[in-house]
């Protein structure tokens, strides 16, 4: 009988070696199993091999109990049927009780977005003549013209921009590796804080490659990042709520509503999964009207009278 702590450990081994999982995925994979070995250490259950569908149904009763949304709840059920499915393998269990266990899907929310008058607002709050300034502004520049993750944004050095053909190179979600084009309002902003803004914060003690830094020298953190532009967000009196992956948010749709295909802004995002991107498949009500009046046959007389002519 294997012991919980050493099962939980094996797996997660499992996940960093073979799964090539990033820290983000292996801290959340320990949490919620973590949370199951509790409840069942609470219930009595010594062995893995105990736990049945009646079990699971039970801590299934218990998440929902905690009010967790069907979002993480489905997350903690996915883990956990990843982790019996590897005790499978490893021969620990015969059987994996989560295997036809089925939830109710989590609504995905439709993604908001900033209209250009919004993002114009953000765009002109930074002093670009400061080096705080400077470096404020190439981090919404860049964020607006990648569609980057914080986290990524967070992780580029100076390598990993190539100036001469427009490009970045990014280590995303699970540690999966992209290329991303940006255009000219990144590069002036970029070339202008690398070039003078970056050297007055860079402290010769701080040994660091990390494009943005804070005050004291040092690389910024993805904490320090969102706090920048919730700060930048707040100066610039926007009224509707805006967080940082709004930014990624927008861009996705603002590149489709101007014609950009569906698989291309995927590989720009760095979906796995072409259903990821398709959340951003919305378009904005007057975009649905303009295209709809422009293009139905009788939306108008105008098109009407245009097909008529057309046929004659």
């Amino acid at each position: 009988m294997s012991s919980f702590p050493d099962t939980g450990d094996a797996f997660i081994e499992y996940l960093q070696i073979e799964k090539n999982a990033s820290p983000y995925t292996v801290k959340y994979y320990l949490n919620d199993l973590e949370t199951f070995f509790a409840f069942l250490k609470q219930e009595g259950i010594v062995n893995l091999q105990e736990v049945d569908t009646k079990v699971v149904r039970l801590f299934l009763t218990t998440l929902y109990d905690k009010k967790l949304s069907r979002r993480s709840v489905s997350r903690k059920i996915s883990s956990l049927r990843s982790f019996y499915k590897f005790m499978e393998r490893e021969e620990i269990v015969q059987i994996n009780p989560f295997l036809h266990l089925t939830l109710p899907k989590a609504k995905k929310p439709i993604p908001g977005f900033l209209y250009m008058e919004e993002l114009e607002k953000l765009f002109e709050i930074s002093d670009t003549t400061d080096p705080i300034g400077q470096r404020n502004q190439a981090i919404l520049e860049t964020l607006y013209a990648t569609g980057m993750r914080v986290s990524e944004c967070q992780g580029l050095t100076l390598d990993s921009i190539d100036f001469s053909i427009g490009t970045m190179f990014v280590k995303g979600k699970g540690r999966k590796e992209r290329y991303i084009p940006f255009g000219r309002f990144a590069e002036i902003a970029l070339e202008t804080y690398i070039n003078e803004g970056r050297k007055q914060l860079f402290k010769n003690t701080a040994k660091t490659n990390a494009v943005f830094l804070n005050a004291r020298g040092g690389p910024l953190t993805v904490r320090g990042i969102r706090l920048i532009l919730n700060k930048m967000v707040e100066e610039a009196a926007i009224t509707v709520h805006v967080h940082p992956h709004k930014l990624r948010h927008t861009f996705a749709t603002h590149m489709l509503n101007e014609g950009a295909d569906l698989r291309t802004v995927q590989e720009l995002l760095g979906h796995e999964n072409l259903s990821s991107t398709q959340i951003y498949t919305h378009v904005t009500k007057d975009r649905l009207r303009s295209v709809y009046m422009n293009s139905h046959p009788r939306a108008n007389d105008q098109n009407s009278d245009q097909r008529g002519e057309d046929s004659e």
